[in-house]
């Protein structure tokens, strides 16, 4: 069958060849271990199941995963493998099992998901470029929706993620999510339990576009339904040789001004992060463990 789960609607038998996302259609996986550099809903004490997927539907251009973003890497697994990684790390006690990456593996993720029973939420840790028709085959298979918005500016989505339609795109489906889910519920110790959770990071030279993210959050969902979480942690990576203002980090003054405009917002709930975060010590190594 040729392959339309994302935007991009390659079209292709990713059994013969691979489209954009530069993987085939056997998920491959790089890591499944806790994970503790999530917002503290998601990692709590014990860590996040996070299982990394390799290759991806976006491929930003500043991608700090971009060791397994680009193409194959990690171990192609089966359904019943798959299922395995999530029961294994279910039962070594973590809050959830946070799918990272996983927009072009949508099907295989489903049939795995499907009838099986974790009683831990599902996180689907996304780039918000999704298609909202295979986001409704995700219904009651995936509890928390925690993707990214990265761009409310055509123009910027084009440049670093050759995805200019990707503001109305991700709109769409961050809807679709919250539609799914409802309101965020959070249990007794903090720990995200539903819902949605809207990641955005401030890009260096960006600000507007930050701040239009912003506008487009609160005027698209209730004050009290989504969580927000505003990220800081750019770090430049190689090869960016033709796109000098992702060079540097975020200066102060550029997250001073985005973090005192979502706090002047109706956006009640969520996160901020330091500035100090911006390193690469959160990365993890994507060296198959658990897989």
């Amino acid at each position: 069958m040729n392959c339309n789960l994302c935007p991009r609607n390659c079209n292709i038998d990713r059994g013969e060849k691979t489209g954009f996302c530069g993987v085939e259609a056997s998920a491959r996986v790089c890591r499944a271990a806790p994970h503790y550099g999530e917002e503290p809903c998601i990692s709590g004490t014990r860590g996040s199941g996070a299982v990394f997927f390799a290759g991806c539907n976006l491929r930003c251009v500043f991608c700090q995963n971009r060791d397994i973003s680009r193409g194959v890497a990690g171990e192609a697994v089966s359904v019943a493998k798959l299922r395995d990684i999530f029961l294994r790390l279910r039962d070594g006690g973590v809050h959830n099992i946070n799918l990272v990456t996983p927009t072009h593996y949508s099907d295989v993720i489903a049939e795995a998901l499907a009838g099986l029973s974790l009683d831990i939420p599902v996180v689907w840790n996304s780039s918000g470029y999704e298609s909202v028709e295979t986001l409704r085959r995700l219904e009651g298979l995936v509890q928390v929706y925690m993707p990214d918005f990265k761009y409310a500016d055509a123009a910027l989505a084009a440049e670093y993620s050759a995805a200019p339609d990707y503001p109305a795109v991700a709109l769409a489906a961050l809807r679709e999510m919250y539609r799914q889910t409802g309101p965020f519920v959070l249990d007794g110790d903090g720990l995200l339990r539903s819902g949605v959770l809207i990641r955005h990071l401030i890009l260096p030279a960006a600000a507007e576009n930050t701040l239009r993210v912003i506008d487009l959050v609160e005027d698209n969902f209730p004050p009290d339904g989504i969580l927000f979480s505003l990220m800081s942690q750019y770090t430049p990576m190689p090869e960016l040789r033709n796109y000098p203002a992702l060079q540097r980090t975020v200066l102060p003054e550029e997250y001073a001004r985005c973090a005192d405009y979502l706090d002047f917002s109706d956006i009640r709930y969520g996160f901020y992060q330091s500035l100090e975060s911006a390193t690469d010590e959160m990365i993890p190594a994507f060296d198959g463990t658990g897989v």
